[in-house]
């Protein structure tokens, strides 16, 4: 079972892809929860450069390739051999994320990024993707409320958020199946109601 979360810059996925965690180890699931970009030692030093803010002359190609290359090394080395064993995987971004990111905001072209998505991920696609949908207004006011420094991803701005909105509901509307949109304007407790309620339809458990 392998469940992607994704969302614009503080839609509040990664909170949810942890209480998410929390409901499946209750109920016996060996888990593995991982992000993007990160979760092996190489794709860690990839994150580090990605979301340096002293990067900010990185152009759109660089950081496309470098995301693809630490999911690359991810999929290789912890998300296939943990689904091989028989484990639930869930990970906070996945190649959503760089058609949505880069793909429409950056536009490099939704086609020429699902073509090196599919060759970074070995063709490995998600069973489930929760999308957490904020407006962009809600994600620039949650981000003035944060208590710390933005990295170089967060503090792009709000043209720069519509399009990756605009992006991840373009996927929404050709991969209806797998890609769930949820109301990330909800409240924490109800917007988990809502995803376990997914999971169990779609994984009968």
């Amino acid at each position: 079972m392998f469940i992607t979360f994704e969302g614009i810059d503080f839609s509040g996925k990664s909170t949810q892809c942890d209480l998410l965690e929390k409901y499946l180890r209750q109920l016996g699931r060996n888990v593995v929860r991982i992000r993007e970009p990160g979760g092996t030692p190489i794709s860690e030093k990839i994150r580090a450069l990605l979301l340096d803010k002293d990067n900010r002359g990185m152009i759109g190609l660089t950081e496309f390739l470098l995301y693809s290359a630490s999911r690359a090394q991810l999929v290789s080395e912890v998300i296939k051999p943990a689904l091989a064993e028989g484990k639930t995987v869930l990970c906070d971004r996945y190649a959503d994320s760089s058609t949505a990111y880069q793909g429409f905001a950056r536009k490099l072209g939704v086609e020429n990024v699902e073509k090196i998505n599919s060759l970074a991920t070995d063709g490995l696609t998600a069973d489930l993707t929760i999308y957490v949908d904020i407006t962009v207004e809600e994600a620039l006011r949650r981000q003035a409320a944060q208590d710390k420094v933005s990295d170089r991803m967060e503090i792009e701005g709000r043209e720069f958020f519509e399009l990756v909105r605009r992006g991840y509901l373009h996927i929404a509307t050709i991969n209806k199946d797998r890609f769930k949109v949820i109301n990330g304007m909800d409240d924490i407790n109800t917007i988990q109601e809502k995803i376990r309620t997914i999971v169990k339809e779609k994984f009968g458990i």
